[in-house]
């Protein structure tokens, strides 16, 4: 029995919440022009919106795809502003500007004794750590078991070129980039899942995987503040 074409799933998305609020945006400004509200009433309240965004992203990190970290930093940012803008508390979100180099700090320190403890309990070759602090950095693997690694680059970059190594199952690279870029270069037979936090910044998957890939698996994640990853072939 023909039960016609299967109902699409809506699923709540970052990218599905932002549209939705630029249309509120647009229908607000549209019953401002004809003198039905005042936009400057529901236009103050615009952090509300980020609170949705990052809920969005916690979400949607439940199924895997994307970091929490994102939702739970969209969260606060918005709460925070939506608190200044309710008068409850004092000091703007813009004064809190040094507490991106508290957490870009402490994520450099946590990956150098990450990476010291796994380059202690793995192959020298399975593995791939690198922090580039205004510099640049190079590496690379033949490892026939590689595992993932930990890649920092701070005002610097860092290039790492994996396109000769073997992953059996799944790897994972812990990264982070500040004002400085990484690029990673892997073979067509692998499987990249980005599982990024972008703050001012990018990560961009410009790899061609080949039908074989779900069996080689490499998964990107961590923060992006105004900088950018790019994964290749």
């Amino acid at each position: 029995m023909d039960t016609g074409p299967p109902t699409p799933v809506v699923r709540t998305t970052p990218q599905l919440m932002f549209g939705l609020l630029i249309i509120l945006v647009g229908v607000v400004f549209t019953l401002d022009s004809l003198e039905m509200l005042v936009a400057e009433r529901f236009i103050a309240y615009w952090p509300t919106g980020l609170i949705l965004i990052g809920a969005a992203k916690l979400w949607q990190a439940r199924s895997g795809h994307g970091s929490s970290l994102g939702g739970v930093l969209f969260i606060l940012a918005g709460g925070w502003m939506l608190l200044h803008t309710l008068d409850l508390v004092d000091v703007s979100i813009i004064s809190l500007w040094p507490l991106l180099l508290v957490l870009a700090g402490s994520v450099v320190v946590w990956q150098s004794l990450r990476g010291r403890r796994l380059r202690g309990n793995e192959a020298s070759d399975a593995v791939v750590n690198a922090i580039a602090i205004l510099s640049g950095v190079q590496r690379g693997s033949r490892s026939r078991a590689f595992r993932g690694g930990e890649l920092t680059a701070f005002m610097g970059g860092c290039e790492i070129d994996l396109r000769q190594a073997e992953i059996h199952g799944e790897a994972v690279i812990d990264v982070f980039a500040m004002w400085g870029g990484i690029e990673i270069k892997v073979p067509e037979s692998w499987n990249v899942i980005g599982r990024m936090t972008p703050i001012i910044g990018g990560f961009e998957d410009s790899t061609r995987a080949s039908g074989d890939a779900r069996n080689h698996t490499l998964v990107v994640r961590g923060l992006v503040i105004m900088g950018g990853v790019e994964v290749k072939n």
